[in-house]
């Protein structure tokens, strides 16, 4: 293992011990500010503390990316410790963050994308109530969601984990007295909860095997360990760790949240499925990748999941009608490609994905918020068409967009795309079936989203007269953001150009040494012999035919043949209803778990347990005992003399009774 570098020992030590704590508190106090006093405030001084404090953030992870990579010729990670948080015993947890290239990468990517979110939302929140909560929300999310990943121990990143579980419920849950946001909000904290607890018995079993929560310490351990040494201990909590990152970032079987998710403001699903909540998880299993890497079963089963659930939620997305639902099923996909290549050991494929994908995933959520906020609400897509003359901005960001998770070439999804369907093809782990798999997801992805860009603004108008008249395109705050975010979906993949194309990979590169010696490790154990049947252009020709093919085939069926999909549809009834339930997952799940458990929960726990148990006896059959006795009692207190005597003469007998029969 690599030395560690504390700040303040080194040039630029004390700045980084600034600048890292500085990166947390903005929208920590940000949080604080809205939410007592916030009540209080103009909409205006809202928006200036909620997207000031985002700002800040921003800026000091800038500065600190800045300091970071300027302090040395090859800066080595950074442990900050501020203090000692939990001391019980053996146990010890430092209140410490940790910084390395990975760190800087995931800053970076969630401030700049998250302070968008909050200017776009100046537009899009202004005439909704409770404003003020929702910017407390929104800081909060952010400060929690940067405290999972500059956090030095599993414990620490926990408290993150959990944050941001909170803020995901209360943001989907916004409006709460919509009984679908409110349910959705409870579903997605139940869900994540399974996850949770995974994780919670995955650090709990590393902190008894090693001693220790802390990353370094056990990375460091678990390298020196000897080949074999407590592998099934390893591989169990290898595998612990990936059930949270499954509920977190909604991969099969626990998903089901994150489509639900939806009913919460727009701006929500952009900052939870871009490059927040649901990529934690993701975060969590390349955080962990030493672990991972000596655990190649562990590692199988990560890529498994990856690559089924990716498949899995393209073919439901490709029928999907409503527009938010459909970039909701596109981003469980999406994140399934990120677990696929962490799954077979190219770590960094997956980082370039999640950061490619934070930007051009919230583009399209905002810009269908753009789209609901023309049209009053409305998000069936059957319901719009010919809305690109109306919305022009709008109309192009989504379009920039769209090309870049399609994978077409020159915009960021395509570099990193390629990168991951290399990696599975060649990987340490890699298996042909995956690639064939991620090749055909490749292909639904660019033809359901280029359906929903179709039937969305091209076409013959579908508006109903009133909507039509309603129809304009957004205010400059919520255009503006969409803009920045049009140029980064097309600029961030030119840091990862292809060695195939004459670049250099810089991405690659520059994460190797948070990543390398995992990627080396795995290489050397399975000994694997790189296929060369097909070549890396070849396989990038590959992606570029994938991505082809579904948009040709979208614009056939949406453009050309509009008739087309209807009589497919009817042709394979069985099948296209299978798609629109959703497999029925839903519905098996209620009828295995939530059924089960609502019967159990109202007939014996609540009616027998509680209301004749807990009730009955101690309830109220202490107040009935009371109640009864007392009337009992009452009698003695008559007022009488006589009965006062009677009374006291037998206490005297019963009195002389037990003396005498002891």
């Amino acid at each position: 293992m690599r030395a560690v570098q504390i700040a303040g020992r080194e040039p630029g030590g004390n700045r980084m011990e600034i600048l890292l704590l500085f990166i947390l508190i903005p929208p920590l106090v940000g949080a604080a500010l809205n939410g007592i006093f916030g009540r209080r405030y103009s909409q205006a001084l809202v928006s200036l503390i909620g997207c000031g404090a985002s700002g800040i953030a921003m800026i000091f992870a800038l500065a600190a990316a800045w300091t970071y990579s300027h302090s040395a010729a090859d800066p080595a990670p950074i442990i900050q410790k501020y203090f000692t948080w939990i001391e019980a015993g053996a146990f010890r947890a430092e209140f410490a963050l940790y910084y390395d290239r990975l760190t800087l990468v995931m800053t970076l990517t969630v401030t700049v994308v998250a302070f968008l979110i909050h200017i776009y939302s100046r537009g899009y929140m202004e005439h909704e109530g409770g404003y003020y909560r929702f910017f407390c929300y929104l800081n909060l999310f952010l400060f929690m969601m940067l405290v999972l990943v500059t956090a030095s121990n599993y414990l620490l990143m926990f408290v993150g984990w959990e944050g941001v579980g909170l803020c995901s419920y209360l943001l989907i849950g916004f409006y709460f007295r919509k009984k679908s946001a409110s349910d959705a909000g409870k579903k997605a904290f139940i869900v994540t909860r399974i996850g949770d607890a995974g994780l919670t018995l995955g650090v709990a079993l590393l902190f008894w095997t090693f001693g220790s929560v802390d990353f370094q310490y056990l990375a460091a351990r678990i390298d020196d360990a000897t080949p074999g040494y407590m592998q099934g201990t390893l591989t169990a909590a290898a595998l612990l760790l990936f059930l949270g990152a499954v509920g977190k970032s909604a991969q099969l079987p626990l998903y089901v949240w994150l489509p639900d998710a939806m009913e919460g403001p727009t701006p929500v699903s952009a900052l939870i499925h871009a490059a927040t909540m649901v990529t934690a998880g993701v975060y969590l299993v390349a955080r962990s990748h030493v672990l991972f890497s000596h655990t190649p079963v562990a590692l199988a089963v990560v890529g498994t999941v990856g690559a089924l659930t990716a498949f899995f939620a393209a073919t439901i997305a490709l029928v999907q009608n409503d527009l938010k639902r459909l970039l909701a099923y596109s981003t469980i996909s999406q994140l399934g490609y990120m677990f696929l290549a962490c799954g077979v050991g190219v770590f960094s494929a997956g980082i370039f994905h999640l950061m490619t994908h934070a930007f051009f995933k919230s583009l399209l959520f905002l810009a269908a918020g753009s789209v609901m906020h023309a049209m009053s609400g409305e998000l069936d897509m059957r319901k719009m068409g010919g809305l690109r003359h109306k919305l022009k901005t709008t109309w192009t960001t989504f379009l920039v967009a769209t090309l870049a998770i399609s994978g077409v070439p020159l915009f960021s999804g395509f570099f990193s795309k390629d990168e991951i369907l290399v990696g599975v093809y060649e990987g340490p782990l890699g298996q042909h079936w995956m690639f064939w798999l991620a090749a055909l997801t490749a292909a639904m992805t660019a033809f359901y989203m280029f359906r929903g860009l179709l039937m969305t603004f091209h076409g013959p108008p579908r508006v109903t007269p009133e909507a039509e008249h309603h129809l304009h395109e957004s205010s400059s705050k919520m255009t503006l953001p969409l803009v920045i975010l049009a140029f980064f979906s097309v600029v961030t993949g030119y840091v990862g150009w292809p060695a195939t194309l004459g670049g250099g990979e810089r991405f690659n590169a520059y994460l190797d040494p948070v990543f390398g010696h995992s990627v080396a490790l795995l290489t050397a154990e399975n000994m694997r012999v790189t296929d060369h049947r097909l070549s890396h252009l070849a396989l990038m020709g590959l992606s570029i035919a994938a991505a082809t093919a579904g948009i040709l085939v979208a614009i056939w069926f949406y453009l050309r043949s509009t008739q087309v999909p209807g009589l497919l549809a009817s042709r394979f009834d069985g099948l296209y209803q299978l798609l629109v339930r959703k497999y029925y997952v839903d519905e098996f799940y209620d009828w295995i778990l939530v059924h089960p458990l609502r019967r159990l929960s109202e007939s014996f726990l609540w009616k027998t347990v509680d209301a004749q148990s807990i009730d009955g006896i101690f309830v109220d059959g202490s107040a009935g005992l009371t109640f009864h006795a007392g009337r009992l009692l009452r009698r003695i207190q008559s007022g009488n003399l006589r009965s006062y005597a009677t009374w006291i003469l037998l206490g005297a007998v019963l009195w002389l009774g037990y003396i005498l029969w002891h």
